[in-house]
C-alpha cells in the first residue's frame, strides 16, 4: 500500500489538513506504517490533481492559512478499489536484525544490551496497543490487538532465544582474545 492510499483512508474518516493526516497516521498506523510529511504532501497534491481529494483554504488568525482536504466520491471509490486488492506480504525492515546477523563481530555485552533494549521497546509498544484495544471501531481494535500480539511474541522470542546470538558473540570474543594473546 502506498502513501496515496493511506491518505485516502485517513480522509475517509473525515476532512483533515496535511498536519492532521500525519497526526492520525501516527496515532493509528505508527506501529506498522510510517509516512513522513515529505511523502504526504506530494501524495495530497497528486490526489488533488487527479480529482480524488478536494482542498479548501481556511484563514486562521495569527497563523498561516490552513489547507483542509476532503475525499471526493471518486476518491472514496479509488480507496475501495485499492483496499479490494489482496495485500502483499508484510515486509520487516529492521536494523536490529541486521546487527544480530553479525553478532559475532560485536562485543557480547553490546549484543545483550541491544536485545534488552529491543525487549523493552516491544513490551512498551504492546502496552500502548493494549490500551488502544478498547478504543475505536472494531477494525481498529482488531489491528491494535494484532499489533500487541506481534510485539508480545517478539519480546518472548528474544527472551527465550537470546542465548543463540549472545553465545556466538561471546565465543567470537573469546577466540579473538586468545588469538591476540598468542594462545
Amino acid at each position: 500500500m502506498d502513501v496515496r492510499t493511506l491518505c485516502l483512508g485517513v480522509l475517509s474518516l473525515g476532512d483533515a489538513s496535511g498536519y492532521e493526516i500525519k497526526k492520525r497516521l501516527e496515532d493509528v498506523f505508527s506501529h506498522f506504517y510510517d509516512a513522513s510529511f515529505g511523502s504526504i504532501y506530494p501524495a495530497l497534491s497528486r490526489l488533488q490533481s487527479e480529482g480524488l481529494v478536494h482542498c479548501e483554504t481556511e484563514t486562521q488568525a495569527k497563523r498561516p492559512d490552513k489547507k483542509v482536504y476532503s475525499l471526493t466520491v471518486d476518491g472514496r471509490l479509488t480507496l475501495v478499489e485499492e483496499l479490494n486488492n489482496l495485500p502483499g506480504r508484510d515486509r520487516v525492515r529492521s536494523e536490529f536484525l541486521v546487527a544480530m546477523c553479525f553478532a559475532d563481530l560485536l562485543p557480547a555485552g553490546m549484543v545483550g544490551e541491544m536485545i534488552d533494549r529491543r525487549i523493552n521497546e516491544h513490551k512498551t509498544h504492546a502496552v500502548e496497543l493494549n490500551e488502544k484495544e478498547g478504543q475505536g471501531t472494531a477494525a481498529q481494535r482488531f489491528v491494535a490487538g494484532y499489533g500487541r500480539a506481534l510485539y508480545e511474541a517478539a519480546a518472548t522470542y528474544l527472551e527465550e532465544n537470546r542465548y543463540l546470538v549472545e553465545s556466538e558473540a561471546l565465543m567470537a570474543q573469546l577466540g579473538n582474545d586468545r588469538a591476540s594473546s598468542g594462545e
